[in-house]
């Protein structure tokens, strides 16, 4: 079992050879051959998850770090002391995001057989699908920030393949969906440049980039709860030196023992208190990282080494040129810059806008990436970066601020919208802030808590959203007495539809997306309702279901670090979150009301079929996870709710379990008063709900809101209904100047000035002047009248010579005499010369 982190690599290659597969070979398999593939690929990647798990489990949750080899050496610059290797990290952390990556994404796979059914391009999502778990898991088990990196912008390329799917679509409907991916990819570029300046700052300030170096421990703290302890099954047990269970940290090899007799350290030995090794030498491993080298530390091991000095010691301040600051300045940029790039990856203000038009893609697109898995890459980074934030003050504020601000704002624009998946999509980024500002007031084990309860009963939401459209489009063909297959709704609008066979039928324009053309769903899909209630009770926070627990543990977190820690971003967060709550109720029970109660409000509706059993199955896994994934991390104090089982299962699970790779990880008790006002809060505003959307009031006679028609709610559901007008507000000040600039920089700059008018004008008419004057004045003017010019001078010379040429030997004779006369003259010359001087 001590070679299982070997297979980490295994967890990337499986899916990357899945899609490699299905891309290049898949349009020649059957559907259910490409389906095969995929969800095998994601499946195999899940086993080795929980191979992983296994590891941790019984080694005492010892990290492992694994160097693949062929990939050994990956950026190395000779003599520049610059190495950054690709490098695989095993520890809790990254297990957890592991295990429910790729096995929600194995359900979303098997789902995309049923949902997918009959598309042209079946082989190439299922590709893409792989692609994205591929890079997911990169970026999870990455030990460096820059291979963290390099998932980061795999899962963005592979947002915008998913987003912009169905891109070839007709009628306008393509042009939509292409418009939202590249709006989801420019988006996140601006939050990859935060990403960007947080790495190269980190490399300035550290010299690395690796998160921690073989034989660090993460957390020297974790594990010491007083005595050795068994419950891992391990044979041989970690004690400190007087009886404390040591750090379950990274695997140390003898040659790595400590040499100082004060270092401090901890004997393996087995549970009789014998030595473990072949030669009767107690094995050593080490319980903290003073015995490292400054030099030998990863990022966070370094930043804690310069915490720790004195405030006034050099050794704190980071050159910058003539400039230096000290290094709580530093990590205070640092956390900034990631702090952009989370907005823009996990949808925070004023990054968000891209997640709700992202629903343009396919309906098991949402439920992976919009849910599970890519929009939380940005709360990983900042929980991985846990010792980054807590020392930045300034900066958790304002992630606490950007976290409350955005779950508040989602909330309330999810009041008001009519798609059905529209509505979770808003949901999504106001949880998702729950998730950050849980992190700004340094409860990460909450965070992450939520952010794995809410995997479940999210992507249990977006796959019933697919399984509701899936239906209604049946029902609508029923209706119409056509029986083909269709697929997502944003693609059919006004679209040709194909059956099994690939026939295509005229459609009339129906939007099997809009809620206001369901109603009594709850009796024509019986399990879809069924999940789906308990997905909407997951999600609002009812006992005791998981996101009671998780979400009562960040608002637990929010109360006590307001009281005890006398922390006023606490009290913000509480404030915002218990109001952000109540809206999550409120909206999730109106959809409830609006999509499976009262009376069907279409044909369409009233037709409607349950979906597939592979799509209900999965539907059916996550409503049982969204059921029981609390129970995973009961807390403390707790008593009645947690009906006894804190007993059996233990208390603090989740928390104990991460505590090994965050430093920073705190559980808290359980707040009775607290639990209670959330409860009551999410309740009242299901009552709320039901009273204004039940019997049969979901919708007026003309398809509007009941608050819409209502005077005094008016004002607030419009705004609502516009989204707050953030998008509009964007485009006046980004979209439609950028366009505008774009136009004129296009049109007006490089088509009518550089190329009608330096190119046409300057450079080919120049060319063309200056080739007329080379050609006619100078070429024919000058070059050949003096080319011409010798020739006729010479044809003139030569016919004047020519007339000496008389064929007559007297002639010739003449000729001579004055020739040899003419020579006489020139060589006497001199002569006649001198005489005729001195003559004179």
């Amino acid at each position: 079992m001590e070679n299982y982190p070997a297979l980490v690599p295994l967890i990337i290659l499986i899916p990357a050879i899945g899609a490699f597969i299905n891309i290049f070979w898949g349009f020649r398999l059957t559907e259910r051959a490409v389906a095969i593939v995929g969800t095998t690929a994601s499946a195999l990647a899940f086993v080795v998850a929980l191979l992983l798990f296994s590891y941790l489990g019984n080694s005492g949750y010892q990290a492992a770090v694994v160097n693949p080899a062929l990939l050994d050496g990956w950026i190395r610059i000779p003599g520049s002391g610059v190495e950054i290797p690709w490098q695989m990290r095993v520890d809790t952390l990254s297990v957890t995001m592991m295990l429910f990556v790729t096995g929600v994404g194995t359900l979303i796979h098997l789902y995309s057989y049923g949902y997918m059914h009959g598309d042209p391009k079946f082989y190439r999502f299922f590709a893409y699908l792989n692609m994205f778990l591929a890079f997911m898991l990169i970026l999870i088990t990455g030990n460096n920030f820059l291979m963290l990196f390099v998932g980061w912008e795999g899962v963005g390329l592979c947002s915008w393949l998913l987003i912009g799917f169905w891109w070839e679509k007709p009628n306008g409907v393509g042009w939509k969906n292409s418009n939202a991916a590249r709006k989801a990819f420019i988006v996140n570029r601006i939050g990859d440049f935060g990403m960007l300046m947080g790495i190269f700052l980190t490399f300035w300030t550290f010299a690395t980039l690796d998160f921690y170096r073989p034989g660090e421990l993460a957390n020297p703290n974790a594990g010491h709860h007083g005595e050795a302890s068994a419950d891992h099954g391990e044979e041989a047990l970690v004690v400190g030196e007087e009886g404390a269970a040591g750090e379950h940290g990274e695997v140390v090899s003898e040659a790595e023992a400590p040499t100082d007799e004060h270092a401090e350290a901890a004997v393996v030995v087995d549970e009789h208190g014998e030595p473990v090794d072949d030669h009767g030498v107690a094995a050593v491993v080490y319980t903290d990282n003073e015995h490292i080298p400054y030099e030998g530390l990863g990022v966070f091991g370094k930043a804690q080494r310069l915490l720790a000095l004195p405030q006034n010691d050099p050794a704190r301040l980071i050159a910058f040129g003539p400039f230096s600051a000290d290094i709580v300045v530093m990590l205070g940029l640092i956390t900034f810059f990631f702090l952009i790039g989370a907005t823009g990856k996990s949808a925070q203000i004023p990054l968000f806008i891209w997640l709700p038009d992202a629903m343009a893609g396919p309906t098991p697109v949402s439920a992976l990436i919009h849910a599970a898995t890519m929009v939380t890459a940005g709360i990983y980074l900042m929980v991985r970066s846990n010792v980054f934030f807590a020392a930045a003050d300034v900066t958790s504020f304002l992630v606490t601020i950007v976290g409350v601000l955005t779950a508040l704002v989602a909330g309330f624009i999810a009041l008001g919208q009519w798609d059905i998946k529209r509505v979770l999509a808003y949901s999504t980024v106001s949880q998702l802030g729950f998730m950050v500002a849980a992190v700004g007031i340094g409860a990460y084990g909450a965070a992450m808590f939520h952010l794995v309860t809410h995997a479940f009963f999210k992507a249990l939401l977006f796959l019933g959203s697919g399984s509701v459209i899936h239906g209604v489009e049946h029902g609508h063909h029923l209706a119409h007495e056509h029986h083909g297959h269709g697929h997502d709704a944003e693609a059919h609008a006004s679209a040709a539809k194909t059956d099994v066979g690939g026939h295509a039928h005229a459609e009339e324009e129906f939007d099997p997306q809009d809620m206001r053309n369901m109603g009594g769903l709850g009796q024509r899909m019986p399990i879809t309702y069924i999940t789906y209630l308990i997905g909407t009770l997951a999600l609002a926070g009812i006992w005791p279901f998981a996101g009671f627990w998780s979400k009562d543990e960040i608002l637990a977190d929010s109360w006590l670090s307001g009281i005890v820690d006398n922390n006023v971003a606490g009290f913000i967060a509480l404030a915002g979150l218990l109001l952000a709550a109540a809206f999550t109720a409120f909206y999730m029970w109106r959809q409830v009301e609006m999509v499976f109660h009262g009376r069907p409000r279409t044909d369409a509706a009233a037709h409607a079929p349950e979906s597939h059993w592979s799509m209900t199955v999965p539907l059916i896994v996550l409503g049982v996870l969204s059921v029981v994934a609390g129970f995973m991390n009961l807390p403390g104090n707790a008593g009645i709710p947690t009906l006894g089982l804190d007993r059996i299962l233990g208390l603090h699970n989740f928390g104990t379990f991460l505590q090994f790779s965050v430093y920073n990880l705190h559980s808290a008790e359980f707040q009775p008063l607290i639990a209670l006002l959330a409860l009551g809060l999410a309740l009242g505003a299901i009552f709320l709900a039901r009273s204004i959307y039940g019997l049969n009031r979901a919708v007026t006679a003309d398809r509007r809101d009941p608050l819409e028609v209502n005077p005094a709610f008016r004002q607030g559901w419009r705004l609502s209904n516009a989204r707050l007008y953030w998008d509009d507000v964007y485009s006046r000040l980004f979209e439609q100047p950028f366009n505008r600039a774009s136009v004129f920089l296009s049109d007006t700059l490089d088509w009518a000035f550089w190329h009608d008018y330096v190119h046409d004008t300057i450079i080919y008419k120049g060319f063309n002047s200056i080739a007329r004057l080379l050609a006619e004045p100078v070429d024919q003017g000058i070059i050949d009248w003096t080319v011409n010019g010798v020739g006729r001078l010479v044809r003139w010379v030569s016919s004047g010579l020519r007339q000496t040429q008389t064929g007559y030997v007297r002639t010739y004779a003449v000729s001579l005499l004055f020739g040899v006369i003419l020579v006489l003259i020139i060589l006497l010359w001199p002569w006649i010369q001198r005489t005729l001087a001195a003559g004179s």
